[in-house]
């Protein structure tokens, strides 16, 4: 799925930079024309007092046998539901942030525009050129929108499937379906055609929007078992061929010019902050999929909170800039690319489709966002890029480049516990190497850089922390409308993801002896409860409101919080020991670095075993790993004296170099170990990385440990077919 990150490009010229807005320092070579903003649009109705009430159950749902009511009704606290229109009692606080008036999104919206109106607000690039939606215009194509769903027979809380890549199209498609009543639903784009199916068919899709033939394709195979869907637009490309109820984006955008304003504007003015207007699909790396429900007040409550912790800056004093790549399936993704930027006038520039094959750094160069959100895995490209490019420097450039990584480690190091000193031989470093390396990735303007939806390992936050790119990790769930806990510049610690956004709460359930326990959420960001599955939802939500998130962690003396394992991913071995694998996994990963993914096995069973892959090529059109080594992964090869290029060459061969440089890895891990049952006493290498398209790590990169221990069930039960327990010193060489 990723490929290795391109260094390329330049930044505008004379008569780009005559087109620049005040404070806006992105060209603009094209502009929308302006748009009025209807200026009936609004809402009247006093949210001061919510109602926790559960609102009688619509017509069409009494039609539809898969929108069954729960077997009981919702606990007195009114916290969730899992009906589509139920409504819930906010957790509102008597003082702080947490007692601000709940919004709509119409509401949070329509305030942006009031503040940032001539702002831009969206940059899509076609033909090399930027085209730019300000926020007036945004808020008007969402308009039109909203009432060209309306037209296509959207009913309320019903679901607008969206299938596709990062695009204004995406986003107006989005808010549009929220104000006209329904929800809005991102589909995963590596969705297969069943799982694309089990999501519209759970959210009661009567719209969908896809991005081009391909994800077409996928909805036309399923059509016939969706009652409920009306149409389906395509945004991106032409049609092939004319169907009934399917749509281009433009016939789709001037379907609804008839429909009055008024009917719009009625429908905007029924919804509460209460209620649901946005399903996150959790990736399903356990089963099927949840509908997380999340309210106005969710979204709108959490931009406002998070944004201020983060101290961005509204557009009237300086406009942040942000690039969107992610998944918008993803809750973080909407989050920092849709809704913080809505609420502080952000402008989102759209990256290539192909961004994440190698195209996002000539994007980051271009654009110089101010923020910028990557998850583990592309800020390990890029360290395995920088590498292998610093590799072939001269002599004296990579003594100075090594000079000024560890004058870096060490003053942000010191930064980090409180000292703002900065000795000249940081100043010096700064001039000769940091800045030209912020500039390479453009990241010269950033001075928010996070990462977050897995673990991220501890050497490659050094790595950045060296070139003096503080890394922050962020944490959170879909259920928690995304973030929890974000480390910032003047509070953070390596591998710690920081500490709460200022209104949320934190509580360690049942901490053992060194204080590790469940971690568990509260506060206004905490969802409203899974569509349609109460079981779930009371096993998320206890009766005391509190959220449990499934990890397990523990805060230092300071209250940063750290992550040690998941619950649900907790081994116990046969001698009853718990075992979280992450910390050995990284552990392993990091002592070998030609490991690319390092599972731990060994539930019920007597030692701990690991599978292991290499760190190989992808195929930039498919993702699909390939035999070739990663140039990163031959330079190690080399170093040991080994001639290998392909996995193929060192697992078919077992490559003596290689082994035992990975025994050798594994042996120092294991002296580590705090007892004997956490240590690794049998490994394999894989013949294959894994990967999105292989089925081993779901969308957002996260490893999906029942799939890998049913595909490689063969290799595990060989681990434990011997009869007696083997020494730490032997390993699966044999096998």
């Amino acid at each position: 799925m990723l490929a290795d990150l391109e260094t390329r490009g330049a930044f505008g010229d004379s008569a780009t930079q005559a087109c620049l807005k005040p404070d806006i320092h992105v060209p603009c070579e094209v502009s929308v024309d302006d748009v009025l903003v209807n200026s009936s649009a609004g809402i009247v109705e006093d949210h001061s007092v919510i109602k926790t009430k559960e609102t009688e159950t619509n017509e069409f749902q009494k039609e539809m046998f898969m929108f069954k009511a729960p077997a009981s009704p919702p606990p007195t606290s009114g916290l969730w539901t899992t009906q589509r229109d139920g409504e819930v009692k906010l957790r509102m606080d008597e003082r702080g942030i947490g007692s601000e008036t709940p919004k709509t999104v119409h509401e949070l919206f329509q305030e942006s525009v009031k503040n940032y109106g001539d702002y831009f607000a969206l940059a899509s690039k076609k033909n090399d050129k930027w085209i730019k939606f300000t926020y007036k215009q945004y808020y008007t194509e969402c308009r039109k929108a909203a009432k060209s769903f309306i037209k296509l027979g959207l009913e309320r809380f019903h679901g607008v499937g969206i299938l596709g890549f990062n695009s204004a199209e995406w986003f107006i498609a989005d808010i549009g379906a929220i104000l006209a009543g329904g929800f809005a639903v991102g589909i995963y784009t590596t969705n297969s055609p069943d799982a694309c199916q089990y999501v519209a068919e759970n959210c009661g899709a009567n719209i969908l929007v896809v991005e081009n033939q391909k994800q077409l394709q996928k909805i036309l195979e399923v059509q016939h078992k969706l009652p409920l869907l009306k149409a389906i637009i395509v945004y991106n490309e032409e049609l092939k061929e004319k169907r009934p109820n399917l749509y281009t984006w433009s016939e789709f955008m001037n379907i609804g010019n008839d429909v009055p304003d008024t009917q719009l504007d009625n429908i905007i003015a029924s919804q509460k902050p209460n209620q649901c207007c946005t399903l996150i699909y959790t990736s399903g790396t356990t089963g099927q999929p949840k509908g997380v429900m999340l309210s106005h007040d969710n979204i709108t409550w959490t931009a406002l909170a998070a944004g201020k912790y983060v101290q961005l800056t509204e557009a009237t004093v300086k406009q942040e800039m942000v690039i969107s790549y992610l998944p918008l399936s993803h809750v973080a993704a909407q989050m920092i690319d849709i809704w913080l930027p809505i609420k502080f006038g952000a402008q989102t520039f759209f990256a290539q489709p192909d961004a994440l094959k190698g195209t996002l750094v000539d994007t980051l160069r271009e654009v110089r966002p101010t923020a910028f959100m990557g998850v583990p895995r592309v800020w390990e490209k890029m360290e395995e890029k920088m590498k292998s490019v610093g590799s072939k420097s001269s002599m004296l450039r990579r003594k100075v480049a090594a000079w000024a990584k560890e004058v870096g480690l060490h003053t942000n190091l010191k930064r980090m516990k409180g000292s703002n000193e900065l000795p000249v031989n940081f100043r010096l470093a700064k001039q000769l190497v940091y800045k030209k390396v912020r500039k390479a990735l453009g990241l010269d303007r950033c001075t928010k850089c996070y990462t977050g939806a897995a673990p991220i390992t501890k050497e490659t936050v050094e790595f950045f922390l060296s070139l003096n790119i503080p890394v922050y990790e962020l944490y959170g769930m879909s259920e928690s409308s995304g973030p929890h806990t974000i480390s910032l510049p003047h509070a953070f610690r390596i591998t710690s993801c920081g500490k709460e956004i200022t209104g949320c709460r934190t509580t360690i359930y049942k901490p053992d002896s060194d204080g590790n326990g469940e971690i568990c959420f509260s506060g206004r960001h905490v969802f409203m409860g899974y569509l349609n599955m109460e079981d779930k939802t009371k096993e998320a939500i206890d009766e005391a409101g509190w959220l449990h998130s499934g990890d397990l962690g523990k805060h230092d003396k300071d209250g940063f919080l750290f992550i040690t394992g998941r619950i649900k991913e907790l081994i116990i071995t046969a001698g009853g020991e718990n075992i979280p694998p992450v910390p050995v996994e990284d552990a392993v990963k990091e002592a070998v670095p030609i490991i690319s993914n390092a599972m731990l096995v060994g539930d019920k069973a007597k030692f701990l075993s690991m599978l292991l892959t290499l760190k190989c090529k992808a195929n930039e059109e498919t993702g699909e790993p390939e035999d070739d080594l990663t140039p990163e992964a031959i330079e190690y090869c080399l170093k040991l004296g080994s001639k290998a290029t392909k996995v193929s060459e060192i697992v078919g061969g077992k490559d003596k170099a290689i082994y035992a440089a990975i025994q050798k890895g594994i042996s120092s891990v294991n002296e580590r170990a705090v007892s004997n049952a956490q240590k690794v006493q049998k490994w394999v290498i894989l013949e294959k990385d894994f990967s999105v398209s292989g089925g081993e790590l779901g969308p957002t990169l996260k490893l999906k440990r029942p799939v890998v221990a049913k595909m490689y069930k063969d290799q595990i039960d060989r681990f434990y077919t011997d009869a007696e327990t083997p020494t730490s010193t032997e390993n699966s060489l044999r096998q």
